[in-house]
This record gives structure tokens, C-alpha cells and sequence, in this order.
């Protein structure tokens, strides 16, 4: 039976993938001596956010996602990122292998606005594995399970999110509305004669704010505490 550990030493942007695309430098250990033929690999990769400090200004941005920073301890919980599957060749003892996950950038999509709210840091991402394992043995092949218990945690660099989103989207952002606020938007950016869709937004939000009142002062740092075991925080396969 093999004995297999997984883990993940880096992240980068992949600058000549056609979409957003995150790369993943995974190493897979084997210390039965069991000659690997394959791996068919199904990596879950989550984003564990209650393992991480945010300024004020990232909370603000997180009020949509997790509500008042009060309740945080109850309302942080882990985002689903990417289901992504690959094959591992043949090895002895330790492969490395990259894998690739590709991004959206839709600001709709909970994992999206999380990453976007951030400013620099680390990502705490966890990624859990199964699969099939093709052992082989003689002139034949052994087949197993990757035990659902296999995983590995790793923090990713804001930055490198950032690279992805900045090779396709430089100083950009993505949004998604209806046909009738499209329209309207229309209507409202021929009748000002307004060039871009960027002038028509703060346009709308110069109008917006006229006579608002004044911001409220910052609020201090938000610490996520991590919970202990019956805080619900651990991850599961479905």
C-alpha cells in the first residue's frame, strides 16, 4: 500500500495562459518504496480566512462577504476556490508536479471578492486531495485510493494573485448587470456625452455623493482568531 504525502511549495502567475491562471508547484512524497505508475489527482482548494490579519481598510471591503467585524468569529468561514483535477506520472520516493487552476475574475463570485478586498499578505489556502493511485506490481498494476485524510496547507502571496489579475486586467476590474441597468447606463452616458464606462461610474458616484455626509473614523485591525476544534473551521470533503 503506498504512503503518500502532499504538499505545496509555491504559486505564479501563468503569463502565457489564455485566461487567468494561478500555477501550483505540488511535491508528492512516497515512503512505502511502492513504485508509483500514476496518480489521478482531485485537488479541493480552499481559502481559509480566519487564518489571517486584516487592516481596516480590508474589513471594510469584507463587510458584504462576512457583515460587521463584530461577528466575525461566527461569520468567517471557509471559501470554496477551485476543484481542479491533474495526473501525476510515474515516480519513486518524490515528484514534483504544477497544476494549474484557472481564475474568474467575477466580482459575483465570493472567492473573487475576497481576493480582491485584499491589499498584501498571504492567502491561507488548503488544498485536499483524492484520487486514484496505479501501483505497479510485476507485470501488473495495484489500484488504490488517495485517502480522503491527504492534505496541505500553504500561504500564497497576495501579490501573486494580484500578478494574475494585472497580466489580463491591468488597473481594471470586472463587473456584471443586467440588460436594464445596461441600458439605463446607456442612456445615461449618451445624454452627458460621456466617453468611457469608468467616466459614466464616477459620474454616477460624484452625483451620488453630493451632500452625503462625512465617513466614519477607521475602525482598528481586525485578528480573525482560528477556532479550535468545535469551531466548525475544518474543512471536509464532500
Amino acid at each position: 500500500m503506498a504512503d503518500l504525502v502532499f504538499g505545496c511549495t509555491g504559486a505564479s502567475a501563468e503569463r502565457y495562459a489564455a485566461t487567468p491562471t494561478l500555477s501550483f508547484a505540488l511535491t508528492v512524497t512516497e515512503s512505502s518504496g511502492a513504485a508509483v505508475h500514476a496518480i489521478v489527482l482531485r485537488c479541493q482548494i480552499r481559502i481559509e480566512p480566519h487564518r489571517r490579519r486584516y487592516s481596516a481598510t480590508e474589513a471594510r471591503r469584507l463587510h458584504d462577504l462576512f457583515g460587521d467585524t463584530s461577528r466575525w468569529a461566527d461569520t468567517v468561514k471557509p471559501i470554496q476556490l477551485a476543484i481542479v483535477t491533474t495526473t501525476v506520472p510515474a515516480f519513486s520516493a518524490l515528484t514534483e508536479i504544477n497544476v494549474q487552476m484557472p481564475c474568474t475574475y467575477d466580482l459575483e463570485v465570493a472567492s473573487a471578492r475576497y481576493l480582491q478586498a485584499l491589499d498584501d499578505g498571504t492567502i491561507p489556502l488548503l488544498f485536499l486531495f483524492s484520487g486514484t493511485v496505479f501501483l505497479a506490481q510485476g507485470s501488473g498494476y495495484a489500484v488504490e485510493l488517495v485517502p480522503w485524510s491527504a492534505e496541505a496547507s500553504f500561504r500564497m502571496p497576495v501579490s501573486v494573485w494580484q500578478d494574475v489579475v494585472n497580466l489580463h486586467f491591468p488597473d481594471s476590474a470586472w463587473l456584471r448587470c443586467s440588460r436594464d441597468t445596461l441600458d439605463a447606463l446607456s442612456a445615461f452616458k449618451s445624454a452627458r456625452a460621456l466617453p468611457t464606462w469608468d467616466a459614466t461610474l464616477t459620474a454616477l458616484l460624484a452625483q451620488a455623493n453630493e451632500g452625503s455626509p462625512a465617513p466614519a473614523p477607521e475602525a482598528p485591525a481586525v485578528d480573525v482568531k482560528p477556532r479550535d476544534s468545535a469551531g466548525n473551521t475544518e474543512a471536509r470533503k464532500p
